[in-house]
């Protein structure tokens, strides 16, 4: 009798520990995975400052013949990207709860919008009238929209494979942090656009 008592504390002792040690090792990766998303934003921050100081010093910022950007078409993107990152939590929240059907429709839903996003980019590019060499404001504008939908493209790519993975049996049950980590990128991204939008389409 007290043999198998003491048995019984003993691996309950072992897996509280291991799942100590799981929780741990999860706290450590997500922490990891902040740091690389401050490093980023040191990167989109001094790409902010030296926009706003060649805008705010050089007298003839736009192209020659531009007036201004088109914002409708932007605006709309931007609402696309910006609400897609209720859909991915939605997602997070689906998952919590073992619902691993809600969970593939929120995210392939995400990735959607996030394509759409990429290819009205594209598609806002290529009616354009001046090129990445087109002066200082077109070097910055494909540069700052080039590199966050570069940022967008991999988003899009980690929800991939965060969908390919829930079709593995068994691959949620212990851990949530790929989709964790890639729903904390998806909402950086979709900040980094807000400002984005506001410097380069709102502020002109």
């Amino acid at each position: 009798m007290n043999s198998a008592v003491t048995s019984e504390k003993v691996h309950g002792s072992l897996h509280s520990g291991v799942a100590e040690h799981h929780h741990d090792e999860e706290a450590n990766s997500m922490f990891g995975f902040i740091v690389f998303l401050l490093s980023e934003s040191v990167i989109f921050l001094s790409f902010f400052v030296g926009y706003i100081i060649y805008k705010t010093t050089m007298p003839d910022w736009l192209p020659p013949g531009i007036s201004g950007l088109e914002v409708r078409e932007p605006a709309i993107n931007t609402v696309i990207l910006v609400s897609s990152s209720f859909v991915i939590y939605f997602a997070e929240k689906a998952l919590e709860k073992d619902n691993l059907t809600w969970f593939r429709i929120f995210l392939v839903a995400t990735m959607a919008m996030g394509t759409y996003f990429v290819v009205g980019q594209g598609i806002e590019w290529s009616a354009l009238e001046f090129g990445f060499t087109t002066g200082v404001f077109g070097g910055t504008f494909y540069l700052l929209t080039g590199f966050h939908g570069l940022h967008v493209i991999t988003g899009i790519l980690l929800q991939g494979i965060m969908l390919r993975r829930s079709f593995i049996p068994g691959n949620y049950d212990n851990s949530h942090f790929g989709i964790n980590a890639t729903s904390l990128f998806w909402h950086f991204v979709d900040v980094i656009w807000i400002i984005l939008f506001i410097l380069i389409y709102i502020w002109q």
